[in-house]
């Protein structure tokens, strides 16, 4: 009687015990739960543009200011140029038409006018054309493919710095990752221990350089793309159009 109110003893101290175990893991649990779930709308309370200057901020003003330099001077170039070659674009068709009709009507000098009061290169190649008609048409072909030259060097003005931003920001980034890199080895030689903490920071900021450097890439590879693929849109324009002029000053002289 006595050896079983022993076991029964024991089985009860064991199970209390079991209970009280499982119930402070219940509550470390519900209170880890707690404070999850208390600290992620802390971290989701930042918005995109606050996280992206956070990390910015994290990674250093010397490189990530280059960086952004860059991006800043790439876009006012892409957008310059985008203005640039918009205002540049011309109806190319209903220029050749209204060209052709001032010839039949009043001219050379009536096509020079309406060529005088349209914008865009396409226009001037065909007022450059029609003010040397008279000399002949090699003449006024010659003027025509010289000014086209021009034209085309004008569309073209400062893409080649958009290109160099280009490939300037993540090279600027992967020294960032570099200098971050030596000087996470530099704590861990000077410390002579592999403590991750001593070079978490140092290969953040590494690391941040990097991306910060490919997305300005990224954004103004697509603007270089985009202008372009507008350039050779007018050049071929353009080129289609010196045709049609040229065909229209042989009828005229016929």
């Amino acid at each position: 009687m006595k050896r079983l109110f022993s076991i029964l003893a024991i089985t009860c101290l064991m199970a209390i015990g079991t209970v009280n175990a499982n119930a402070t893991t219940l509550a470390s649990t519900t209170a880890t739960v707690t404070n999850v779930t208390q600290e992620e709308p802390a971290s989701e309370d930042l918005s995109f543009h606050q996280e992206l200057k956070k990390r910015f901020i994290e990674g250093g003003a010397g490189f990530m200011g280059v960086v952004l330099l860059c991006l800043i001077l790439g876009l006012a170039i892409a957008i310059e140029r985008i203005i640039y070659l918009n205002l540049s674009t011309t109806n190319t068709k209903k220029l050749t038409q209204n060209v052709e009709d001032a010839l039949n009507s009043g001219g050379v000098e009536a096509a020079k006018e309406v060529c005088r009061n349209t914008k865009g290169p396409v226009a001037s190649i065909f007022y450059q054309g029609l003010d040397r008609v008279d000399e002949g048409t090699d003449a006024a072909e010659k003027a025509v493919v010289a000014y086209g030259g021009v034209q085309m060097g004008q569309l073209e003005k400062n893409v080649s710095w958009i290109s160099l931003f280009i490939a300037l920001a993540p090279m600027l980034g992967f020294m960032g990752t570099v200098i971050g890199m030596i000087s996470a080895f530099d704590k861990i030689e000077a410390a002579g221990d592999m403590n991750p903490s001593l070079v978490a920071g140092g290969i953040k900021v590494a690391l941040l350089t990097t991306v910060f450097g490919l997305i300005v890439a990224i954004i103004l590879q697509i603007f270089y793309n985009y202008i372009i693929a507008k350039i050779d849109s007018i050049v071929n324009d353009m080129e289609d159009a010196s045709i049609t002029l040229m065909d229209l000053l042989v009828r005229h002289k016929k």
